[in-house]
């Protein structure tokens, strides 16, 4: 895989809430705080929290007690989804905020995929090409939805290590991807609509403007 492993799903839904009114365009009459979907619809979210069930088990069952890595890893996969999940509750009065937490997300993602690339070359274990069918087979089950851990605990009890972690690897990409295109969309908002409080002086002005002349 020349450790350039790009396991992405299709753009469609590119992370973002199902729900019509979750970090979409403004409208005319767009509240001063916008509606923002529900956390658990978004599939960056579901992808960071199967990466963080997988995790959890794999680094119990793998790695040897005592070892300071399981730790490292299982905080690097809480923190990145949770930071994706405070990240769309505090978008209801920060855009800014919201950036930053998703950032932090995408950032503790990358640390834990390291984790795993390490675990497989120290070991001399192999790394999945990202066009091998057993990569390609991940992707297929990565597009379905929602995402949750039942659809892959069959492997996560009953495979190797190094599948496990090479499955781990191919979702952290998923999710990255996904937070990707989910940051765009963030950042694009927030250049076209600004913040709370430019929204709550934009609030204002009108407000004066429409007040009848005494």
């Amino acid at each position: 895989m020349n450790g350039k492993n790009e396991n992405q799903p299709k753009k469609t839904n590119q992370g973002f809430h199902s729900s019509p009114d979750s970090h979409s365009s403004p409208e005319p009459d767009r509240p001063i705080i916008p509606p923002r979907g529900d956390y658990q619809t978004l599939l960056s979210f579901q992808k960071a929290e199967v990466v963080y069930d997988i995790t959890f088990r794999f680094a119990h069952k793998f790695l040897a007690r005592g070892d300071r890595t399981i730790d490292q890893m299982i905080q690097s996969a809480r923190s990145g989804k949770q930071n994706i999940l405070e990240g769309s509750k505090a978008g209801t009065t920060s855009k800014e905020m919201e950036i930053k937490l998703t950032n932090v997300g995408r950032a503790s993602l990358e640390e834990l995929l390291r984790d795993y690339r390490d675990y497989l070359r120290v070991r001399d274990l192999p790394l999945w090409d990202k066009d091998s069918k057993e990569a390609r087979f991940v992707r297929d089950l990565g597009r379905k939805t929602p995402q949750t851990f039942e659809l892959y605990r069959e492997f996560v009890e009953t495979r190797p290590p190094e599948v496990i972690a090479n499955i781990a690897i191919c979702l952290i990409h998923q999710a990255n991807y996904l937070i990707d295109q989910q940051l765009k969309t963030l950042e694009k908002e927030f250049i076209e609509q600004g913040g709370l409080r430019e929204r709550m002086t934009r609030a204002r002005l009108n407000y004066r403007n429409q007040r009848p002349q005494q």
